[in-house]
């Protein structure tokens, strides 16, 4: 269920099973995963630490890295060890290098079981996953289809992505593995829907969601919000990762913004702008854009509506925690809670939102922690 409070923003999620990557649980009543990729070369693992950790910084809850090498696995434990988030290694038809990585400590190996050749290699990786508590990804993509299964269907399409990904799975629970979720990615935005859509529907495996190769920053973002958010609304989707030409750390950034937009996670400041016209008393988007650099810093949920003018400004205060609406004379008002709180001149007007914003953070962790040490406090008495 989404965190709206009103019954068209309940989003009813899809009935999956519940693995785990690592630390995160993945499916079932878990919260959606955000995922990302690191493009670093993975044997400079002093380049691959420091993505990693930007990638944490906006939020990430799941890395992937790609091991084409033994230098690549090799690295590996050192990556493992210098990070906090579970790490996903990218396996490609070398099952010795999915035995390394979980030897490594991967959290997970993203390899297709059928594409690594004899039953016995199967055999080999599926219980080095055993052994080191691996979970595995299931990777379809519609541009690596099998050669049989492009023969029988003439073109990638989703019934073809859909029985690729239920002949890996077969293979794993054959070898009595089911700690495994499954992708059928496309960078066809109708294509990828269609697979994940029919796929939902043939198995209760947990899905992890993507568009493929979406593309630059501002394209590959709509492309893959249409998408997402389609399978996302329909309640499709346990983990999920945006596929951008850009660094690791804007695909987290996108994918959070996809799942707040629709309730299903709520992290740091979600502000509420107007495009600003003739109207506004101020510059709303320098405004919002050094806020946004200014407030990256907050985990906190809180709510801000920056409107640059009274039309819609004190309609949209009232349905968020802070806001402020342009007004005459270089003076702006402030809301609290929904109501007119006191004025700003319009030159200390980003750093007094700023400190408005760090003090209801404060207020609201603060009121957290009570409310925990009373839950423990009543424990404690009750046991």
């Amino acid at each position: 269920m989404s965190g709206g409070y009103r019954p068209y923003q309940h989003i009813e999620r899809r009935k999956s099973r519940q693995i785990h990557v690592g630390k995160v649980p993945v499916g079932g009543d878990a919260p959606i995963s955000i995922q990302t990729m690191t493009n670093t070369l993975t044997s400079d693992a002093e380049a691959t630490i420091a993505q990693i950790r930007r990638a944490e910084l906006a939020g990430v809850d799941i890395v992937r890295v790609s091991c084409p090498d033994e230098e690549s696995t090799a690295a590996l434990a050192e990556i493992v060890r210098e990070v906090n988030v579970p790490i996903v290694a990218d396996i490609h038809f070398h099952y010795k290098r999915a035995i390394e990585a979980a030897q490594a400590g991967a959290a997970c190996l993203r390899i297709n079981p059928g594409n690594i050749g004899s039953a016995e290699r199967v055999r080999e990786v599926v219980r080095a996953a055993k052994d080191h508590n691996c979970s595995i990804r299931i990777g379809v993509n519609a541009g690596s289809l099998e050669k049989h299964l492009l023969e029988k269907y003439g073109e990638p399409n989703p019934d073809a992505l859909v029985e690729s990904a239920l002949e890996h799975a077969k293979i794993l629970e054959d070898h009595d593995f089911h700690e495994f979720k499954i992708s059928v990615k496309a960078s066809d935005v109708f294509l990828a829907v269609a697979a994940y859509q029919q796929l939902a529907e043939a198995c209760d495996h947990p899905l992890h969601i993507g568009i493929t190769e979406a593309g630059s920053r501002r394209a590959g973002t709509v492309k893959s919000s249409i998408g997402l958010g389609n399978l996302l609304w329909a309640g499709v989707g346990d983990t999920m990762r945006v596929s951008l030409s850009a660094e690791p750390e804007e695909e987290v950034l996108v994918g959070w913004d996809i799942l707040k937009s629709l309730g299903l996670r709520h992290r740091g400041v979600k502000i509420i702008s107007c495009p600003s016209c003739a109207r506004q008393g101020f510059n709303v988007i320098q405004t919002v854009q050094t806020l946004e650099d200014r407030l990256a810093h907050i985990k906190t949920p809180l709510t801000l509506s920056i409107i640059g003018c009274v039309v819609n400004g004190p309609g949209e205060a009232l349905m968020t925690d802070l806001g402020v609406t342009g007004g005459g004379s270089g003076r702006h008002m402030v809301y609290a809670a929904g109501k007119q709180d006191h004025t700003v001149p319009g030159d200390d007007m980003i750093s007094h939102i700023v400190d408005l914003v760090e003090a209801k953070v404060a207020a609201i962790e603060a009121e957290n922690a009570a409310a925990k040490d009373k839950e423990a406090e009543f424990l404690a008495t009750a046991n």
